[in-house]
């Protein structure tokens, strides 16, 4: 969610980031409501011959349904056979155009662009008080409103619709299916389009939300885009050497945290993260993270200042990747962090640990 600070638009680098992301302005409501009118107007089009069709199907059921040689397990699962490939052969092309439809309607809304970054698995989508936040945030309330606006939209459009038609429905009793068929689909048709219409209408109003919440998300604060300009000024040289000026000052500054850590995580040989718990934090933070090279001198920071190295790959691993420098781990990971940080505490005592210790079985842990 966008800060207050945040008042400026987006610019165009920024959205390319949000789009790599998967952060994009889209309705699933106008994909349902494309595909329902692609399905009406298919079924008013292929209307009659699939009515032929059905009819074929039907007659030649209740042909051979006095065929004794189709008795017993194999006659019937023969028969069985024929009249689902039959009848899917029959709805498969409406079925088919309201599939495509609904794929259109998508990749008009976001275009056609792999997002492989929100196909990265990630513990905060585990996390519960997100969870929790989501299904009862203001996020939740709005899709509960859409959905009993949608529901009492077309509820409504139905009843208007059907009610003027009830003596010409009742008038349509005893005729014969030739004549019933054509007329009966006509109400019908004509009813779903006008519950259509309706649908279409509240997927063009959900579609300018979604858009202007969008770009509320990710609006930039005023700094950010001069900072962004500065950089687009200057030459790939100069950016360039800005980055590896701006890694050694981080770099610098992680490794002159080690010492304060209390444990530090490692992959062993390609990630270590150190991390700190202070009692007057709700959880640990991470002070020093590194991959390859920068992990080697966290590593030999942290045995020259006698702080406990664990190794616990997975857990490494997930918290280089999954929390940020200087922030608190998130909930998702308290149990495995618990778990080291009782160890090093109950054997370490935070004495001078020269030797890589390796992670205890959770039962080791609790019975230490």
């Amino acid at each position: 969610m966008a800060s207050d600070n945040r008042t400026e638009k987006a610019t165009p680098k920024r959205r390319d980031q949000a789009r790599r992301k998967g952060q994009v302005a889209r309705s699933p409501e106008v994909n349902t409501a494309v595909a329902l009118l692609a399905g009406l107007i298919a079924l008013v089009t292929l209307g009659p011959h699939l009515f032929a069709q059905m009819k074929g199907v039907l007659g030649q059921g209740l042909a051979q349904s006095g065929d004794t040689s189709l008795a017993g397990t194999p006659g019937l699962g023969m028969l069985a056979h024929w009249a689902l490939l039959a009848v899917a052969t029959a709805i498969g092309p409406i079925l088919g155009i309201m599939a495509v439809a609904g794929v259109l309607a998508n990749v008009v809304q976001v275009r056609f662009r792999a997002s492989p970054e929100a196909l990265k698995p990630s513990l905060k989508r585990l996390d519960p008080a997100a969870g929790f936040k989501r299904l009862f945030g203001p996020q939740a309330a709005v899709t509960t409103g859409k959905t009993l606006l949608k529901t009492a939209a077309i509820g409504g459009v139905t009843f208007l619709a059907v009610w003027p038609k009830l003596q010409q429905l009742g008038g349509l009793v005893g005729l014969p299916p030739s004549q019933l068929a054509p007329r009966l689909g006509g109400i019908i048709a004509g009813v779903g389009f006008r519950a259509g219409a309706a649908i279409a209408a509240i997927a063009l109003l959900d579609y300018l939300w979604q858009r202007r919440t969008h770009e509320k998300s990710i609006r930039m604060a005023k700094d950010e885009v001069k900072q962004e300009a500065r950089e687009s000024d200057l030459s790939p040289e100069v950016r360039g050497a800005l980055r590896r000026k701006q890694y050694e000052r981080a770099r610098r500054r992680m490794i002159a945290a080690v010492p304060s850590a209390d444990v530090v995580v490692t992959n062993p040989t390609h990630f270590a993260v150190a991390l700190r718990y202070d009692r007057k934090q709700p959880a640990p933070q991470v002070v020093a993270k590194g991959v390859d090279h920068l992990a080697a001198s966290i590593r030999r920071a942290a045995e020259e200042h006698g702080v406990p190295v664990v190794e616990n790959p997975p857990l490494a691993r997930a918290l280089y990747r999954e929390v940020e420098l200087d922030a608190l781990i998130p909930e998702a990971f308290f149990a495995a962090v618990a778990e080291v940080l009782a160890f090093v505490y109950r054997t370490a005592r935070r004495r001078p640990a020269p030797a890589v210790r390796r992670r205890p079985a959770l039962g080791a842990a609790r019975r230490a």
